[in-house]
Formats: structure tokens, C-alpha cells, sequence
């Protein structure tokens, strides 16, 4: 399959030959294993098999899927619930793990503070974004996570978290505001 098809045709030709479906499989395993590593899925083997378990429900859901939209914020939020049900039936809370996304979402928070005499040298460790991202509700940790680390747009974390896009610019700013105050000074306020 050639590499310069989108998304969109792939999935149409999956509808025709089910073996086509490989192509998105290959393209978005690293990204969706990645994303799952991020919420909090610490074990290889689980993320192993939540991803084989959110492309077996993509396969089999693939008639449903609206073309209109993007593939990639429908197979995220994919992942997405079944890293969720994955936490339920664990019962356990996802946890945010931090890599280099974490310096774009310092980036943002010291751009909105008004005091950035000095904040341009702060460095935080990612144990301390870390501890605060523990002060977000999970809806405010999966919005910044999609944001700044999964960088994703508006209109795609609205697709995958199935909440209206006027509703992820107030989760994001709700999320900043509560990251910057759990972090130490200078963030807060």
C-alpha cells in the first residue's frame, strides 16, 4: 500500500479488502503505544494488549466509522476507553508519565505567567510535574496529555473525548491554571 495514501483511503479500502487494514495498524502502533506509555499503562505487555484490543475494535467497527471525520482522533479515542476500562478493571487511577512534551506545557504555563523575569531558567524535574499533574481531575490530565504531549488539536481531542471543543479550551485553561498552582514558585500565582 502506498505510503502517500491517507487515512480516510486506507479505510475505504479496508471496506473493500480487509486485508488493507495492516497499513494503519503499522502507522499508528508507535503513536498509540506512546500515548498509552503517557497515561500510565507502565507495562509493555499491557499496552501489547490494549492496542491489539482497541485495532481488533477499530476492524470490526470500521463500518461505523463517520469518514467525515479524521481517522487518527477516532482510533485514539479508541485507545483511549480501553486504557480506560484497562484502569477500571485494575482498579487503578491512570497516572501521566511525563517525557518531552513536558518542557512545550512549561513553556505554556510561564508564558501566561506575568512573572517571567526568571521563569525563562526554571527547570522543574519531571517528578515535579509529575506530582502535580496528581492534583488534575482525570478529564483535565487527559486534555493537557492530548494537548501538549500527544499534540493534538482542539477539534481532535473534542473527537476522542467526545466533549464539545468549547469544552476542551475551558478544560485546558481549568487544568493550567490548577497545574500552575500545584507547581512550586515562581508558577504559581
Amino acid at each position: 500500500m502506498p505510503p502517500e495514501m491517507t487515512d480516510e483511503e486506507i479505510v475505504r479500502r479496508t471496506l473493500l479488502d480487509k486485508e488493507a487494514f495492516t497499513p494503519l495498524i503499522e502507522r499508528y502502533e508507535a503513536k498509540l503505544t506512546r500515548y498509552l506509555e503517557r497515561l500510565g499503562v507502565g507495562v509493555h505487555e499491557d499496552c501489547e494488549d490494549i492496542l491489539q484490543n482497541a485495532f481488533i475494535k477499530a476492524y470490526r467497527n470500521l463500518n461505523s466509522f463517520d469518514q467525515t471525520l479524521a481517522f487518527s482522533s477516532w482510533m485514539y479515542r479508541i485507545a483511549h476507553n480501553e486504557a480506560m476500562s484497562f484502569f477500571r478493571s485494575r482498579h487503578a487511577r491512570p497516572q501521566v508519565v511525563l517525557d518531552e512534551g513536558s518542557e512545550t506545557l512549561l513553556t505554556e504555563l510561564r508564558d501566561e505567567n506575568s512573572d517571567t523575569t526568571h521563569l525563562a531558567e526554571l527547570r522543574l524535574s519531571r517528578e515535579e510535574l509529575a506530582k502535580a499533574f496528581t492534583v488534575l481531575t482525570p478529564l483535565q490530565r487527559d486534555v493537557l496529555t492530548l494537548r501538549f504531549f500527544e499534540d493534538r488539536s482542539y477539534a481532535e481531542i473534542s473527537d476522542i473525548l467526545e466533549v464539545p471543543t468549547g469544552t476542551v479550551s475551558t478544560l485546558l485553561y481549568r487544568a493550567k491554571r490548577a497545574l500552575r498552582e500545584a507547581l512550586p514558585e515562581p508558577f504559581s500565582p
